[in-house]
């Protein structure tokens, strides 16, 4: 046997000492991912059923490393204190069907844990439709003094978080399904969204569920959901402890734009122990010499579903044939080719082309402009967009790389079904083109909806 592997089985084993070595908690508690809920499809999950002592499937996950996100807040934003690694000392599937995440303080005092994400970032609640994003998880076994500065937590943040380090939080959205702080018998739910500090969502508190009771949560496992429900009206998100819905926000609870800028686009999950930080500092603070360490959260499953929204989902458009007008409405969603949007159910009738953000497009076949010449376009455009984020519309011919002919800015205009029409001169054209309808910004974010086009003699 090879020197590297015996080196691999006494790391492994050594892992596992460090596991029966600390508080002791339930191993082998494991139960499958459960069936979906009615009218509810699976989209994700992971039940970490890998080797004991063995890391995450990284295509599934991604481990968040350090003191912060590379260009974001220090400390994570939270004033938390631990590094994160991807270390199987932090990080590892215990064998019998558990994911841990385990805090550690070396003989200098400082802390490590571990904080990972799904690589995925769509997991989104279509227009009419429903996602749900649960786990079954056993936090720290822990209490008292024992216990001062612990913080596990089960989230999600919107997938526009991830490009640019959550520079833009709380604007994109962060969904809180389980904290627990200092080994309380309790649990925390909340939304995050609007401006920071203070702003239509309180922050940093967020709109919060308050401290709820969380009987045996230490000792056993429990399920942490949070469901997101676009076929009722007002919205509804409610939160879930074994199947209760125990705390519920509906999107009349902010304006418009805040709501729909923290939830109408992809989230991606997060599990995570944090060490210290502003919220364990607001039930008496820690960790501090007494805290124990090496005390895990455990994590039998996490699953995401979604339904489609039945009958309330827009059809598909299917583009026309031949020629099209370039003086008549170009329907948006008409397009022959796309990049990067989805369709939604418009205000105005029928169905507008939506989440439109940087780098994507549209191509519409077949614009006759004739002979005549045109001076401009106009393009029925909405946006819901938050504070600073903003783009252009342009339009080019023939090819995505060619120059544009024509193009106007656009910032928010008070919401993503607000609709206005404006105008953009345009270069003549003559003769039948490959119309493509391209968008650029600076930010990742969702900038504009866009419902029609028309060009103007």
């Amino acid at each position: 046997m090879s020197r590297k592997r015996i080196r691999g089985l006494l790391a492994v084993a050594a892992a596992l000492l460090a596991v029966a070595a600390t508080t002791v908690f339930t191993l082998n508690a494991n139960a499958a991912v459960p069936t979906s809920p009615a009218g509810m499809s699976l989209v994700f999950s992971d039940d970490f059923t890998g080797a004991a002592g063995a890391g995450l499937n990284r295509s599934n996950w991604l481990y968040d490393i350090g003191h912060g996100y590379p260009g974001g807040a220090s400390n994570w934003g939270t004033g938390e204190i631990e590094y994160m690694t991807d270390s199987t000392s932090n990080v590892y599937q215990d064998g019998g069907g558990n994911l841990v995440i385990k805090p550690l303080r070396d003989s200098a005092g400082n802390w490590t844990s571990g904080r990972v994400e799904t690589q995925r970032t769509d997991f989104a609640a279509p227009t009419g439709g429903k996602v749900r994003i649960e786990a079954r998880i056993q936090q720290p076994n822990v209490s008292g003094a024992a216990a001062a500065g612990y913080w596990p937590a089960f989230w999600a943040l919107g997938a526009a978080a991830r490009p640019v380090g959550a520079t833009n939080w709380p604007s994109i959205g962060e969904w809180d399904i389980m904290e627990n702080i200092n080994g309380r018998e309790s649990v925390f739910a909340a939304l995050h969204c609007g401006s920071n500090p203070g702003g239509p969502c309180n922050e940093t508190t967020g709109l919060t569920s308050g401290e709820r009771a969380c009987s045996g949560c230490k000792t056993g496992f429990h399920t942490y959901a949070v469901e997101y429900d676009r076929s009722t009206s007002p919205e509804q998100m409610r939160w879930y402890l074994d199947g209760n819905n125990y705390f519920t926000l509906t999107s009349n609870s902010v304006d418009a734009t805040t709501w729909n800028n923290a939830t109408h686009h992809g989230m991606f999950v997060i599990l995570n122990v944090a060490m210290g930080g502003g919220f364990p500092a607001a039930f008496g603070g820690g960790p501090t010499s007494a805290t124990q360490p090496g005390v895990p959260m455990v994590v039998d499953y996490v699953a995401v579903w979604q339904s489609s929204g039945g009958g309330t989902t827009p059809p598909t458009t299917t583009p026309p044939s031949g020629t099209r007008d370039a003086f008549s409405r170009i329907e948006a969603e008409s397009f022959n080719a796309s990049a990067g949007v989805q369709l939604e159910t418009c205000s105005e009738g029928g169905q507008n082309v939506s989440y439109v953000a940087n780098g994507d497009w549209l191509q519409f076949d077949g614009v006759n402009f004739g002979s005549g010449g045109v001076k401009d376009f106009v393009a029925r455009v909405a946006s819901g967009a938050g504070s600073g984020v903003s783009g252009l519309i342009e339009v080019r011919v023939d090819s995505r790389s060619n120059a544009p002919i024509g193009s106007f800015a656009l910032g928010g205009t008070g919401g993503w079904q607000t609709w206005q029409s404006i105008p953009g001169n345009v270069s003549n054209v003559s003769g039948t083109h490959t119309v493509f309808l391209t968008f650029t910004s600076g930010q990742p974010a969702d900038f504009v909806n866009v419902n029609w086009i028309q060009f103007r003699r």
